[in-house]
């Protein structure tokens, strides 16, 4: 009986957040071990399914970092970097191209489906989501540094997204842009979903990652910081704390709040239902990231 109300808690916790949120669009970017373990998947896609399911509206990106690694190595193309930055040729483009969408993404849309909810991703490029154009790096003469095929996100179809979430339906994106002339174009996953935030005008901004957050101390989990404003993530970006590859996360959760974004968090994917926890429940999981106070 005290497991059952117990249980019966934690509903009633979930109910305030449930109606605050309804209607709500939620840009949920999924990557890391959420992506690569089979037991992490199904929990977060379980999540996302439940979200949709009670009336909220998730919007899945996705990336697939190690698995086009992978597929390149099989192909004996080696990655190639430009200030620190992947470059995408025509071969890079293509293997990127088969595996988000002729693999992850059907994965991620047939997964969705077992689990009793509705999902729709770009079905081989018939559905276009995201639109871009290619990216530059200043170099050190200050002249722009071609990266190839890679692109930033300037537009999203947005009534077609929205459409798709009004019914039930989880649209599920890959980081691909297409350009002006038809052409894809390789996006960061993190940019990518933070533009899609940006661009819909959604409550929140969730990035799921492989560490419990951020972390005062990367050695201890029992150091993570739980809520950062725009300031003291500068502050610890100076310090250190914040660097390598949480920069770039950190850096998207901002420009989405700038552009309108309530709220951004960044939570640990390995962890069992790690969406729900850190969203329906008084405590949380994770990082929240905003921009004042």
């Amino acid at each position: 009986m005290d497991d059952a109300i117990r249980k019966a808690e934690t509903l009633i916790e979930a109910l305030s957040y449930i109606r605050q949120f309804q209607g709500k669009l939620t840009v949920i970017k999924l990557g890391g071990s959420a992506m690569e373990d089979p037991a992490a998947l199904r929990a977060t896609l379980q999540d996302v399914v439940f979200m949709a399911t009670v009336g909220l509206r998730p919007v899945l990106v996705h990336g697939g970092g190690k698995p086009i690694d992978r597929a390149m190595a099989e192909a004996g193309l080696k990655p190639r970097k430009v200030l620190g930055r992947r470059y995408t040729d025509d071969a890079t483009l293509a293997i990127v191209v088969r595996v988000l969408l002729e693999e992850i993404n059907l994965e991620i849309e047939k997964h969705i489906r077992d689990l009793g909810g509705r999902a729709v991703g770009p079905h081989l490029g018939s559905i276009q989501y995201l639109f871009g154009e290619k990216m530059t790096l200043p170099g050190p003469d200050g002249k722009p540094v071609d990266l190839g095929r890679v692109g930033t996100v300037t537009r999203v179809d947005a009534a077609l997204i929205r459409d798709f979430c009004a019914s039930g339906v989880v649209p599920v994106i890959p980081s691909l842009a297409v350009d002006a002339d038809g052409g894809w174009l390789n996006v960061n996953a993190d940019t990518a979903a933070a533009a899609v935030a940006a661009l819909l005008g959604a409550e929140k901004l969730v990035l799921l990652t492989d560490t419990p957050g951020i972390l005062r101390n990367r050695q201890d989990p029992q150091s993570l910081l739980t809520s950062l404003n725009a300031a003291q993530v500068q502050s610890l970006i100076e310090q250190k704390v914040i660097d390598e590859g949480m920069i770039p996360k950190v850096e998207a959760c901002l420009d989405s709040l700038r552009a309108g974004v309530k709220k951004t968090h960044i939570i640990d994917g390995r962890l069992k239902h790690s969406l729900l926890l850190e969203i329906y429940t008084d405590r949380g999981v994770g990082s929240e990231i905003i921009l004042g106070k």
